[in-house]
């Protein structure tokens, strides 16, 4: 059985164990959206839906993810997410002058630190609407993170986190890239650089500070295959991000003197 189906059979059972009576993704117009969408398709094709969610996005990103919908003939809705970010971020503003100043941290880039809080609501607004539609419908949100992406944390904790399937959470990104051309994913997308579409202009590489080839090489066959300062870099993603793949930690009563 060819990998997709084996997925896509894997999907369907979740779901029927849940008592789910279908699957839905969030389309951001990237490759493991497109992938993972086609994946739900195939593994219930009259209940599967795709979400576009743009939130002060690239406008790009909406053209591609209805490429992709169009292609598959997948229903889609569309929220727009722009207006409930502007007030959520108005709202928010004044309490930020009188939080304490953060602690400068050594992983972080002082502009970088500026950005994420803010970043970091859109995936988290688009979880909200993902599982409004997931719960009127009796649906499972499936998530679009691979290998690659979940070993450093590369992803938003209760944001595109947020799901109930991880379809592709154990293939490296060049597997996913494999797996986009046998599902013949439209090859604009296929060829986009990957980018979680948290401002204008990011890239996955260009935030993390290595490439997806040199991830997959460390996680395949150690630090050996990179050079030092990216092992170093991956290695404190990982420690760092340690928390996003557990459940919170619960304090134990019959633990404590």
């Amino acid at each position: 059985m060819a990998l997709a189906e084996r997925i896509a059979q894997w999907m369907r059972q979740h779901a029927g164990v849940a008592g789910a009576r279908g699957l839905l993704v969030g389309l951001s117009g990237g490759i493991d959206s497109a992938v993972v969408a086609r994946l739900c398709q195939m593994a219930m094709p009259t209940n599967a839906l795709g979400m576009i969610l743009p939130c002060h996005s690239d406008p790009q990103d909406e053209v591609d993810a209805r490429l992709v919908a169009d292609t598959y003939k997948l229903p889609t809705v569309r929220i727009d997410l722009d207006a409930p970010y502007e007030n959520l971020v108005g709202v928010m503003s004044p309490a930020a002058t009188r939080l304490p100043a953060p602690t400068p941290s050594p992983m972080v880039s002082e502009d970088l630190r500026a950005r994420l809080p803010l970043a970091n609501i859109k995936p988290r607004l688009r979880m909200i609407c993902l599982y409004y539609a997931a719960n009127r419908l009796n649906y499972l949100v499936v998530g679009t993170g691979n290998r690659s992406e979940v070993s450093i944390g590369y992803f938003t904790k209760y944001g595109d986190g947020g799901v109930d399937l991880m379809p592709l959470g154990d293939l490296f990104k060049s597997q996913v890239r494999t797996l986009a051309r046998e599902l013949n994913v439209p090859q604009a997308v296929i060829d986009k650089p990957p980018s979680a579409g948290l401002w204008l202009g990011q890239t996955d590489e260009g935030e993390m500070g290595f490439t997806y080839a040199e991830l997959e090489a460390y996680l395949e066959h150690g630090a050996g295959e990179v050079t030092p300062a990216v092992a170093m870099k991956i290695e404190r993603l990982m420690r760092a991000s340690e928390h996003k793949g557990r459940l919170p930690p619960v304090f134990d009563m019959a633990g404590t003197p």
